[in-house]
């Protein structure tokens, strides 16, 4: 059980463009150590940054082949349940195996945890994630990651690089996420789509709320299966497996203004839309997140189409949207809902090739699917907890000038992935003042910050409508707190009408509240 009386904090002074701060770094029974030379939290011999080495010994080692035990075959659904199964059996101290689900036809839906403490959360280190095979005819993505698997437990006792990842990351893996689809499919086809949609015919990568428009697609247990799973874990940075192409697609993939292509011959493959950019308030993280991929992988960055009618991209990364708009897709609905960064890998030309091509795909992406989950540990990560240190469960959370937030775990701990610079931390907890946190991200570490958060002098205990307000024979005082535009129309059922003005919340010395509706003025801080 984790114990938070023994939190002890230590207040480091920085300064930013001349403004002094305070950052405070948790130890939490010896995990996260304050002295800068013996930190865990960053790479043994740092020298550069957090997503890699400045010598080349220090690089994550090549694949040797005499210590792994899984062949370059294809496993159907039974094989590689007895993988799994053996492979946890064996390492139990680096691998934990669960099924988040099953099937439609009733197949498990297996992920595989690959860590220094498997069946624990490591406090202050951040879960990350690999989806595969959620087509199902697309089947690379689904092989390698049963090979990383067996890189990184094999690689744990000889490679420093792989030490430290696992000690400070929880990885979790699920090789497929539509094994009916796959059962379905057939090996050495390259195109089409047998075998990509679910066993009831359902694409599940259009399967999820979407930001922009509303998916009427009835969902399905794969899906439903996923949105609890991250429900439950909140993960930092994830990715997910594809082929048919070679690059790195990042959010959104949706967009408000799509347009149905009204000349075929016009129209990208495989996609009948006009296609524009569709920009996330984090685009410098998610572009750098598909470079990291891209350039680390053997080919991709070259942005070379797969065929000649097929798109090239420019240093193998592409903007989802710009790409091609679809509706319901994962990786928007992970951002956008749970504020973890995902990104699209299309990792293979071919969709489903010759098992004898399987060791050169993964060759092509051991280096990629390592550095890439590394960069969870970039940004700035912490705790929001309150005056006694004791956690605050759920504070909503957000960079300022980027919209789509992140929450705290059930242990106060938050992470964020951003690029070098100066940002403001806004925090929002039930009961508390909200609070603003200027704080700097450097490439050398991520940055630990602490926010202690005060109790509000009152709690309002009615819910603020535009009818009740009321004389009161109580005096008022109107608390200073931060208010932004709402989206809703007070005394409506319709809860997206745009309004332009919102409650101000008026507390009374008894501790009821009544509201009035000033004009909006967006996070005027009255």
């Amino acid at each position: 059980m984790l114990k938070y009386k023994a939190l002890a904090l230590l207040a480091v002074t920085a300064c930013v463009v001349g403004v002094a701060y305070a950052i405070q770094v948790p130890q939490v029974q010896d995990q996260l150590s304050l002295a800068s030379t013996d930190r865990q939290d960053v790479l043994p011999a740092y020298q550069s940054s957090p997503n890699g080495f400045t010598g080349a010994s220090d690089q994550p080692r090549a694949y040797r082949p005499d210590t792994a035990s899984l062949d370059f075959v294809y496993h159907n659904h039974d094989d590689m349940t007895r993988y799994l199964r053996a492979t946890t059996a064996r390492y139990p101290n680096l691998t934990a195996l669960y099924s988040i689900g099953k099937s439609v036809q009733g197949r498990d839906l297996w992920v595989m945890v690959v860590s220094s403490s498997p069946y624990e959360h490591m406090l202050g280190k951040p879960d990350v994630k690999y989806i595969g095979n959620i087509h199902g005819n697309e089947a690379v993505g689904r092989e390698i990651l049963l090979h990383l698997i067996q890189y990184l437990i094999t690689s744990y006792t000889t490679d420093p690089y792989i030490k430290w990842l696992l000690d400070n990351t929880r990885i979790h893996i699920l090789p497929s996420l539509n094994p009916d689809g796959y059962a379905a499919s057939k090996e050495g086809t390259c195109d089409g789509g047998q075998g990509r949609y679910n066993s009831r015919g359902f694409d599940l990568n259009r399967n999820f709320p979407d930001y922009f428009k509303q998916n009427n697609k009835r969902s399905q247990p794969e899906t439903e299966a996923v949105k609890e799973w991250i429900n439950k874990i909140q993960f930092v940075l994830s990715g997910s497996l594809h082929g048919g192409a070679l690059v790195a697609s990042y959010p959104y993939d949706n967009t408000p203004n799509a347009k149905i292509c009204r000349s075929s011959s016009t129209c990208a493959v495989f996609h009948s839309y006009v296609s524009q950019p569709s920009l996330t308030p984090d685009d410098d993280v998610f572009k750098h997140l598909s470079l990291t991929y891209a350039n680390n992988h053997a080919k991709m960055s070259r942005g070379v189409a797969c065929k000649s009618a097929s798109p090239s991209f420019e240093n193998g990364i592409t903007n989802g949207a710009a790409w091609y708009p679809l509706t319901g897709g994962m990786q928007d609905f992970n951002y956008v809902w749970h504020g973890c960064l995902e990104v699209t890998l299309e990792v293979s030309c071919c969709k489903f090739p010759p098992a004898y091509e399987l060791r050169k795909y993964w060759d092509d992406n051991q280096l990629s699917l390592i550095k890439f989950l590394a960069e969870a540990h970039r940004g700035v990560q912490g705790f929001v907890m309150d005056p006694n240190g004791s956690p605050i469960e759920k504070a909503q959370l957000k960079i300022k000038g980027r919209d789509v937030g992140f929450a705290t775990t059930k242990y106060g701990e938050f992470w964020r992935v951003l690029m070098p610079g100066v940002y403001k931390l806004e925090v929002f907890a039930d009961g508390f003042v909200p609070r603003d946190v200027d704080f700097m991200v450097v490439e050398q570490h991520p940055t630990l910050l602490n926010v202690t958060m005060q109790p509000s002098k009152v709690k309002p205990v009615l819910t603020p409508t535009n009818t009740n307000l009321v004389n009161s024979a109580f005096p008022y005082e109107i608390y200073q707190t931060k208010l932004a535009c709402w989206d809703w129309d007070w005394g409506s059922t319709n809860q997206n009408k745009p309004v332009s003005s919102l409650p101000l919340v008026l507390f009374a010395a008894d501790q009821f509240s009544f509201t009035a509706l000033p004009v909006c003025k967006p996070y005027k801080t009255l």
